[in-house]
């Protein structure tokens, strides 16, 4: 992994946004919830982009590393100059390995990014045999759903433990959401971003003094071990845990998200300063 020099930050006074980046299977418009509460100065300096691989209008996936090549692009076809990511799962390992790239300075050397938030977001598998389990795992679900219709592939999907919140009626939500996407382009998406593929980016965590956030439900297991892991190992990361909530914060637990999100970003990112006379919420 080829990480870049030690960057310059954005100065105090630039004007930053915010981009949000959904995961595997979603869409933008599930960042809706999460940015009506949002206070009203900062919603017309929102991004909320398509993956490749999702929806009609977006290209189709693409190789892992190249993956940093497509997000500048985004970034700057929106002349966006500074930014904090905000990454769920699948958006927030891409937030990651854009923040580990060198297409995240500008050419004078300073930071395109202000910081990152990662939601129930991987680092990286540490080790070479959860790596072939991981391909292994992720491989079966590639040939899914390229012969299985995608209802049937989502039912499954969702009942995966990491999904063990999900009430009946919410997981049938989230299969209805979900069955607008066309199969194989997810199948090649899934197929070129597999976490088996992603450099272990701990050591970039332990190291970085980027302001990072992460985000992560008390109700989902695995990644709540894992932010514990991180926030120990990584000093400088800040985290907090949502109460009662699974993998999918923004969307299930909007109101407690943005209870952290914005003072976070107010205290972090002179940027995000708002009056105190503004409501956080509308």
């Amino acid at each position: 992994m080829r990480l870049p020099v030690v960057a310059t930050p954005p100065a105090a006074d630039s004007p930053c946004d915010l981009v949000f980046l959904h995961g595997f299977l979603g869409t933008p418009t599930e960042w809706l919830a999460l940015l009506d509460r949002l206070p009203a100065a900062w919603r017309q300096r929102c991004h909320c982009l398509t993956l490749p691989g999702h929806g009609p209008e977006a290209p189709d996936a693409m190789p892992w590393p190249r993956l940093a090549d497509w997000l500048d692009h985004e970034l700057a076809s929106r002349q966006i100059q500074s930014a904090v990511l905000y990454g769920y799962s699948l958006g927030g390992r891409l937030a990651l390995h854009y923040a580990t790239s060198a297409q995240s300075l500008h050419a004078d050397g300073r930071s395109k990014l202000a910081g990152l938030v990662l939601e129930s977001a991987n680092p990286g598998l540490q080790h070479p045999e959860a790596r072939r389990e991981r391909m292994h795992s992720d491989a079966l679900w590639v040939q899914r759903l390229r012969r299985e219709s995608l209802r049937s592939v989502l039912e499954a999907w969702y009942r995966q433990p990491v999904f063990s919140d999900l009430t009946p009626a919410r997981r049938e939500e989230l299969i209805t959401l979900r069955s607008q996407h066309e199969p194989r382009r997810l199948a090649h998406m899934l197929a070129a971003s597999s976490l088996a593929r992603q450099p272990d980016l701990r050591p970039w965590l332990q190291s970085s003094d980027l302001p990072i956030l992460y985000l992560y439900g008390a109700a989902d297991l695995k990644f709540a071990t894992l932010a514990s892991e991180l926030l120990t190992a990584c000093p400088a990361m800040q985290g907090a845990q949502i109460l009662a909530a699974g993998h999918n914060l923004h969307l299930t637990h909007a109101d407690e998200v943005a209870a952290v999100l914005v003072p976070w970003l107010q205290r972090q990112l002179p940027a995000f300063a708002i009056p105190d006379s503004e409501e956080t919420t509308s």
